[in-house]
């Protein structure tokens, strides 16, 4: 069997002042996956990104890369991996192309080969016509392109982003979509964190969420969504209701949206014809009916608030 594309053991981390970073976090994922990790801010994601990458000093644990141990084989361990970091930290005043190919070098390609790769990096990711344009006039778009053919240009196996669409436009986040996904049948292993829940649901097989330095859950992304407790239904009228506020349901919370929409909580497994009977029954005509689509987010906040009284119990 081929060794996993990451494998974390008891990883550990702690900063000065006490505070934990990561308490026993393990963690395996397959090679060809599309994995995310989730969590709140603080939660742990760009500490185990860090000690992933050998950005930070491991302290406990053990992290390997395709086999490779990150501290005993940091150079072939870092060979395999392409990091996307939250933030832009390339020099904007040099041109596109150079910006990639000086990467290329840092990992011991020959200029011709760094250049060949620039281009096909270039033209992949609708950079060609930017090649020789300084990286200062890019739109936050192409500046996520730029870092993605920069992690890119060594052809690791193992791609790790950090918030790779964050402040980006929602067309240039769905076209990164589409690149990340070409990636991921091409072969390249992927480890996504982001706060877009949308974004994890839409292009990840598998999830893990942080809090507090630790795995709170992990697992397909379909089985995790199957735990919901809730399901949210969004109810669109033909005509507003006279006094939306007042009205209560017996099987469920009702929010009012706008005049036209109100949305309804209801336990999953809930049969729904009583629902709609109590509506009507109010005065609701029912134009429309759809699950709202953020079931990823509700169960992400089900899991943080159910550790949140775990911890206070």
């Amino acid at each position: 069997m081929s060794a996993p594309a990451i494998a974390i053991d008891d990883l550990a981390k702690r900063y000065r002042g006490g505070r934990v970073g990561l308490d026993g976090v393990s963690l395996h994922v397959e090679p060809g996956a599309f994995f995310g990790l989730l969590g709140p801010n603080g939660a742990g994601k760009t500490t185990l990104i860090g000690l992933l990458t050998s950005l930070l000093r491991l302290e406990r644990g053990t992290v390997r890369i395709f086999g490779h141990d990150v501290a005993r084989e940091p150079v072939a361990a870092r060979r395999l991996v392409g990091l996307v970091p939250q933030e832009v930290n390339f020099n904007s005043f040099e041109p596109v192309g150079e910006i990639i190919e000086t990467q290329g070098a840092y990992y011991g390609l020959s200029p011709r080969q760094a250049r060949r790769r620039t281009d096909e990096l270039c033209e992949r990711l609708g950079l060609a016509d930017r090649r020789r344009q300084t990286a200062w006039g890019l739109s936050g778009g192409f500046k996520r392109r730029l870092l993605l053919a920069r992690a890119l240009v060594h052809q690791p196996r193992l791609l790790v982003l950090d918030e790779p669409t964050a402040g980006v436009d929602l067309e240039a986040r769905h076209d990164l979509w589409t690149l990340l996904q070409e990636l991921n049948a091409d072969g390249v292993t992927i480890l996504l964190t982001t706060h877009y829940l949308e974004e994890a649901e839409r292009l990840c097989r598998e999830l893990a969420i942080i809090d507090g330095g630790r795995i709170i859950a992990r697992g397909g992304t379909g089985e995790l969504l199957r735990g919901l407790r809730f399901q949210t239904l969004v109810v669109e009228l033909a005509e507003p209701l006279a006094r939306p506020g007042e009205l209560a349901l017996s099987a469920g919370t009702l929010r009012p949206v706008d005049a036209h929409t109100l949305e309804v909580d209801v336990p999953r497994g809930t049969e729904l014809n009583p629902v709609f009977a109590e509506l009507t029954a109010a005065g609701a005509r029912i134009a429309g009916l759809r699950e709202k689509g953020n079931r990823l987010e509700t169960r992400f906040l089900e899991l943080l608030r159910e550790r949140g009284g775990e911890g206070a119990a």
